[in-house]
């Protein structure tokens, strides 16, 4: 892979063009990296709301209707429903495991087979989470297998 930065000062914004043979799974994350820069969601804590990146969200999952959103140092809650999470970080590198949570997959450390045709993954933080066999062929084709 080679890599053409150009400093443009006439340039009023960024352009990113990638400049390939085919579109593989690498291209494919280069997109969903470069498109959840820009990403924001809104969450509350301590009666705050605050904004934080798509980037810095681990996953995110609903629990007697409400939606969280999961960072290395806080949980939020999201005024979204999941589904509603889920279109804002389309084409980015959050995933739905289960009908009620969405794992951001550059936080992903590992994967292992789980009973039933299910799949555990384990999160930097340490954290476990089982993707339902449902969705686990969505998850193996985001890795290629």
């Amino acid at each position: 892979m080679k890599l053409n930065v150009v400093e443009d000062g006439q340039a009023q914004d960024i352009e990113v063009s990638i400049r390939c043979p085919r579109i593989d799974g690498r291209v494919r994350s280069i997109m969903a990296s470069v498109s959840a820069l820009d990403r924001k969601l809104m969450g509350e804590v301590d009666g705050q709301t605050r904004i934080l990146a798509a980037k810095d969200v681990l996953y995110a999952d609903t629990v007697d209707g409400r939606t969280f959103l999961y960072t290395e140092s806080a949980v939020l809650e999201s005024r979204l429903r999941l589904r509603e999470v889920e279109e804002a970080l389309e084409g980015t590198e959050f995933v739905r495991i289960s009908k009620s949570a969405l794992v951001n997959f550059d936080h992903v450390r590992a994967l292992r087979p789980f009973a039933n045709a299910r799949l555990e993954l384990i999160l930097d933080n340490g954290e476990h989470s089982i993707a339902s066999r449902q969705y686990a062929p969505a998850i193996k084709e985001k890795l290629g297998l």
